[in-house]
This record gives structure tokens, C-alpha cells and sequence, in this order.
């Protein structure tokens, strides 16, 4: 039996939109964050982002500052809201329908994502997808810190989280196809045996041109 793991990147690959600023947005809306520059603020470093230049320690000490006094059982209640009434309307429909496919098939499959856990954890678990990887934080007194547990699933994180994961798991020769769109998940892009590229920012287009086995799709 082929032993293939389908993978992939969350944010702009398999929603129209990144989730963590849809999560900052969803917060402010609900009167959690009162700060009237946060999300200008987070639109800053989300451009650092999609440039492959954010240095993640210092985007979570931002973006959680708001959360540290807030139980992780009301956040878990909070995000359990924002996923289904924010981020599942921006799936992408090709997605909808891969992913379904994939099921059909009895195909693993797993998403990897530089947001955190909690909601990569609970997106995935809406969408069927079978295993879910994000950035873990450390937890202290039945509340969430800034502060990174283990490997950042964020740029060469992601392939050390893969190969971790897989090992816990106890797999070995499993063929990795990887969908993706951002320049930040290059070296997956590398470290992958397929690989599908949705909507590709320039950088990561332009590097696809080094690569003719590398698919691109346009989906919307």
C-alpha cells in the first residue's frame, strides 16, 4: 500500500484569507481587543509575513498579549465561534471539493500552519482533516503564554515538525504531497515530493520556475 500523506499549508491555501488575522478581527468584534491600533499593527507584521521576513517570537508576543488573562477553556469557546462564523465562509470551494475527494479515498491528510494550535487544531477538525500541526504554546496556570513550545511550525520548522511527527508516528518512506501558497514554506516546498502550489505569492512563483514538476492552480 502507497503510503502518502497529503499536506497542507492553512492560510491562503486552503481559505481565501490568514486565519490568525481573521481570529485578531473576530476579537476586536467581539470587544476582547479594545486597542483601536491593533490590527493596524498586525497588518504590519502580516506584510513582514508575506514578505518571509517576521520574526515569529516577537508576532506572538503582540498578537497573544491581549489573551494572557483569559482562560484557555473561553478561548477554546471563542475560536469554536470565530471558525464557524469567520474562517469556514473563506474556504476556498476547489478545497471543499479536494478535500472531500481525499476522503472519499480514504487518503491522509494534515494540516501545517506558522498560526497557532488552537486554531489550526479546530479548523482542521471542522474540515475532516485527519491531523493538524500548528504553533504550540506553552500554558501556565489554565492560560496560554507568548511563549513557543518545542519547533515553530514556521518556514524550516515545518519540515522538522513534519519528520518529528512522523517519527512519533512511526512512518518511514512516506510520500509527501504539499500544498501551499506562501514564499515562507519553501523549504517544504523542498523537502516535499509533490508539490501543488495555490495561488503563489511572486517569490514563490518566481522560484517555481526552477521547478517544472511543481504544479500551480488558481483557485478563488
Amino acid at each position: 500500500m502507497n503510503d502518502t500523506l497529503y499536506v497542507f499549508d492553512l492560510d491562503e491555501t486552503l481559505i481565501n484569507g490568514d486565519c490568525a488575522m481573521i481570529w485578531n478581527q473576530f476579537l476586536v468584534k467581539k470587544g476582547v481587543i479594545t486597542d483601536s491600533n491593533f490590527l493596524v499593527e498586525d497588518r504590519r507584521l502580516m506584510d513582514l509575513y508575506a514578505q518571509g521576513q517576521l520574526n515569529m517570537e516577537q508576532y506572538l508576543e503582540f498578537t497573544m498579549a491581549p489573551l494572557l488573562d483569559i482562560a484557555e477553556s473561553k478561548i477554546e469557546q471563542l475560536i469554536a465561534e470565530c471558525v464557524e462564523s469567520d474562517i469556514l465562509p473563506k474556504l476556498f470551494p476547489q478545497a471543499k471539493t479536494l478535500i472531500e475527494q481525499l476522503q472519499q479515498q480514504k487518503a491522509d491528510t494534515l494540516i501545517i500552519s506558522a498560526s497557532i494550535s488552537f486554531i489550526v487544531e479546530k479548523v482542521a477538525q471542522r474540515l475532516g482533516i485527519d491531523h493538524a500541526l500548528g504553533i504550540d504554546l506553552q500554558c501556565k496556570h489554565g492560560n496560554y503564554t507568548q511563549y513557543i513550545s518545542g519547533i515553530a511550525t514556521y518556514r524550516e520548522g515545518k519540515v522538522k515538525r513534519l519528520q518529528q511527527w512522523l517519527c512519533q508516528q512511526r512512518r518511514k518512506d512516506t510520500k509527501i504531497v504539499f500544498y501551499t501558497d506562501s514564499i515562507n514554506d519553501l523549504p517544504m516546498c523542498l523537502h516535499a515530493d509533490d508539490v501543488v502550489l495555490i495561488n503563489p505569492c511572486p517569490q514563490l512563483r518566481s522560484e517555481a520556475n526552477s521547478h517544472p514538476l511543481w504544479s500551480i492552480l488558481t483557485w478563488g
